[in-house]
């Protein structure tokens, strides 16, 4: 079984920034990947960016080049760094453990509005 523990949503203006955390604990495989999803009210849960263990990356275009997805493998976290923040950014974001099985995170709300 593994825990996910999310933090650092909130509520931002446009053009803001936030740094979301995910720490893992539990039995955690040594060749996991990690990812973040959101999913706003009335929609379907999206796909956000990804990183494997060595630290590759994927981002869904919407977020390109304003999100940061990064990991610190000996703290079983990953972080999403949001830049750029737009209100079409609202969501409920969740994190996702991908290992020899896959786990949701609890989600946290991020809330962009002036």
């Amino acid at each position: 079984q593994v825990q996910l523990v999310e933090s650092g949503g909130g509520l931002v203006q446009p053009g803001g920034s936030l740094r979301l955390s995910c720490a893992a604990s539990g039995s955690i495989d040594r060749n996991y990947h990690m990812a973040w999803y959101r999913q706003a009210p009335g929609k379907q849960r999206d796909f956000v960016a990804h990183i494997t263990r060595d630290r590759t990356t994927a981002y869904a275009d919407s977020v390109k080049g304003r999100f940061t997805i990064s990991r610190d493998n000996a703290k079983n976290t990953v972080y999403l760094q949001m830049n750029s923040l737009k209100p079409e950014d609202t969501a409920v974001y969740y994190c996702f453990f991908q290992g020899g099985r896959s786990y949701w995170g609890q989600g946290t709300q991020v809330t962009v509005s002036s």
